[in-house]
């Protein structure tokens, strides 16, 4: 199931908190001594920056799978979020070995060196996002990320151990497959709903996204059931296809415009409806896709920082969920959301 740990940093203390939940999440996902201390390292130097340049803020871990179908296994993801005052010079923060006064020595640089993935966009008054992901092998420097790529964001309501939405993506072949389930309500039980869809994806990434959720419809009604999204790219035609049944957002960015994609109401594995609707789009170099489950206001604004747009889609949906949400608009809901770009 989907577990994630939110941990406020908002005093000194928190950083020991960060650092014992990487090594919570790493246990989880069966990393050596070696990688999760790599993650525990990783996790002391963005707690100990959020403090020390942003007056505090959250770090989110994540725990996320391969999207190779031959690996099996799990990484650790680690996000670090704040609504702070922005890094002046992100060259310098970036250097190697370069550090603030209370931290181990890492840097922000040394963790892009020892991470398997790092990104990190921050924009002047608007704070910054960090990402970096732990996988059970040694980074290799200078491999190239796969592009396109998907990313996610995933965070429980009320800080639980669990979240009830979920999300997946599949490369194969010429074909990228991103899943996006919010289960029927939330903790355990939408958990095993949601974490039930994004298991199945695996095996069905090869059929048209109407085929998949039209399948999902088997297993989950052993579950209490979810809303679904999936999305298609099929990189030799440039053509996204989407389907979705029940309350998942959806929208695309083309050529600087973004739009909507719907879902078919229902649920999938209780209340489906008999046929479901397909939307076919163009996709381009500076296309992005946007998954979201409704914990997401439904208002929220689409960001317009072409930066931003470029980097891990990890970063941008974690900076999509920072902007949404406010203190005056308490989250109500497990918020997922899922990003599909960098083509």
């Amino acid at each position: 199931m989907s577990e994630v740990w939110d941990v406020p940093v908002d005093d000194s203390t928190r950083v020991r908190d960060v650092r014992v939940a990487a090594e919570e999440a790493s246990a989880r996902a069966g990393l050596g001594p070696h990688r999760t201390a790599t993650a525990a390292l990783v996790a002391t130097e963005l707690a100990t920056n959020l403090l020390r340049h942003a007056d505090g803020g959250r770090v989110l871990i994540n725990l996320v799978d391969s999207a190779r179908t031959d690996d099996r296994r799990t990484a650790v993801q680690l996000l670090s979020l704040d609504h702070g005052p922005g890094i002046p010079d992100v060259a310098q923060a970036m250097r190697d070995g370069y550090s603030t006064a209370a931290s181990l020595g890492a840097g922000l640089g040394t963790c892009r060196r020892i991470a398997n993935a790092f990104d990190l966009h921050s924009a002047p008054g608007r704070g910054t996002v960090a990402l970096a992901r732990i996988d059970h092998d040694p980074a290799v420097r200078g491999a190239s990320p796969p592009r396109p790529r998907a990313g996610g964001v995933n965070v429980p309501l009320g800080r639980a151990e669990h979240s009830g939405d979920a999300w997946g993506w599949v490369h194969r072949g010429d074909r990228l497959t991103l899943l996006l389930a919010d289960g029927l309500g939330h903790g355990a039980k939408a958990a095993e709903a949601s974490t039930a869809a994004v298991t199945e994806l695996r095996d069905l990434a090869d059929r048209p996204p109407a085929e998949i959720l039209r399948h999902l419809g088997g297993p989950l009604r052993r579950t209490r059931g979810a809303a679904v999204a999936v999305a298609q790219l099929d990189l030799p035609s440039g053509r996204l296809t989407f389907s979705g049944i029940g309350n998942i957002g959806a929208r695309l960015r083309t050529d600087g415009t973004w739009k909507a994609l719907l879902s078919q109401p229902g649920i999938v594995g209780a209340q489906a409806p008999a046929t479901v609707p397909v939307q076919r789009e163009p996709w381009h170099a500076d296309s992005l896709l946007v998954l979201h489950s409704d914990g997401l206001p439904t208002r929220w604004t689409p960001p317009d920082d072409d930066t931003l747009l470029t980097r891990d889609p990890a970063v941008v949906a974690a900076a999509i969920l920072r902007d949404a949400g406010s203190a005056a608009r308490p989250v109500r809901d497990d918020t997922c959301v899922a990003v599909l770009g960098g083509a």
